[in-house]
């Protein structure tokens, strides 16, 4: 037995996702924390990480259900 099928693409999808929102939450914490040191190149580089992060965490699993 292959030691790949013993975890199907939709698990790998759901650790994937979790993997993507704990990004996405480390990347709000430093957004906070500089946005409190008021640095604005990494304020802004802080946001659009956690945007991107939470928008592919739930995004890929949406698509991934509606497609398969």
């Amino acid at each position: 037995m292959d030691d790949t099928t013993l975890i199907s693409a939709g698990n790998w999808i759901g650790v994937l996702s979790i993997i993507l929102l704990v990004l996405c939450f480390y990347f709000s914490l430093t957004f906070f924390q500089y946005l409190k040191l008021g640095d604005e190149r990494t304020i802004k580089q802080s946001k659009l990480a956690a945007v991107s992060f939470l928008a592919l965490g739930l995004l890929i699993p949406a698509l991934y259900s509606c497609l398969f």
